[in-house]
């Protein structure tokens, strides 16, 4: 009897160690399988199989996808800003176009500079108020096009013309030798040699508390990336003739016009202008302020 019971007790061990095994193994079944089947033979039902959509957000292939939710409707995308041609701080040729149409048609009150200051943001605004356009002062593509079937193309003169006042006539002091003559009353400066004006550019100068000295004076240095010590303040094709006091380009001067005025420099405000006179001026011309 005794030994019946421990056979029993034996088989009924290895019944019980039998069936832990299976349940491990319908467990770990269970964790690797992901398609919801079941291996030949396990005698266990089948789990619902896993919905999977497809890479493009479509229902996949098999029969319990169909029955899945449809993906959501795409949102309307806002409609893209309008594409920028020019802003404030551009400079170039084109800039000068934009004003030069701009004159042509009452919007802008002054030469072309090539600069992109706030008088031509203040001029865009205008052109795109009366068009019923959004005042952005910027150049957008609708704006430009807008303006280009409006005007025609700038003449050279008017790209460039020789300055807003007329040229003064020429100081006695300037009619021999190579001379910046700059002349207060005209508010310009006319590059001369042996009494034949080159070229001329609107300029301005110091105010009541700053005036720039006048007399016969010299180019005694040239700077081309020059930046003010006292001021800290750029002073590009810089040609000193008098102390701190010197013929450069003003990108204020380019964008305020005579609004502003200078700390006793003669500002120029044609870059293309300056540039050119620049390369022309050689240390030790004259310069004659009257």
């Amino acid at each position: 009897m005794g030994r019946v019971r421990r056979n029993g007790l034996s088989r009924g061990a290895r019944t019980a160690a039998a069936a832990a095994l299976g349940v491990l193994t319908l467990t770990a079944g269970c964790k690797v399988e992901t398609t919801g089947t079941t291996g030949p033979g396990s005698g266990t039902r089948a789990s619902a199989p896993v919905t999977r959509p497809a890479d493009d957000g479509k229902p996949g292939g098999d029969g319990a996808s169909r029955t899945s939710a449809p993906p959501p409707a795409p949102t309307a995308r806002p409609s893209p800003e309008a594409r920028t041609l020019m802003a404030p701080g551009d400079r170039g040729g084109r800039v000068r176009e934009l004003q030069a149409r701009l004159r042509q048609i009452g919007h802008f009150d002054r030469n072309p500079t090539g600069y992109y200051g706030t008088v031509t943001d203040a001029s865009v605004r205008s052109f795109q108020g009366k068009r019923d356009l959004p005042r952005t002062g910027r150049t957008d593509a609708e704006t430009w096009e807008r303006l280009l079937a409006m005007t025609r193309k700038p003449t050279a003169r008017e790209l460039d013309p020789p300055t807003t006042l007329p040229v003064a006539k020429p100081d006695p002091r300037c009619l021999k030798g190579r001379v910046m003559c700059v002349s207060k009353s005209s508010r310009t400066l006319s590059w001369m040699i042996d009494g034949k004006v080159l070229m001329s550019m609107d300029v301005r100068f110091g105010s009541q508390y700053t005036p720039t000295r006048e007399g016969t004076f010299s180019v005694f240095w040239k700077s081309r990336h020059h930046v003010s010590t006292l001021y800290d303040s750029p002073m590009p094709y810089a040609m000193f003739f008098s102390g701190g006091q010197a013929v450069h380009y003003s990108s204020d001067f380019a964008a305020r016009g005579y609004s502003g005025a200078s700390h006793g420099c003669v500002n120029v405000r044609d870059e293309g202008k300056i540039a050119s006179l620049y390369g022309q001026v050689r240390k030790g011309d004259k310069v004659v302020v009257h």
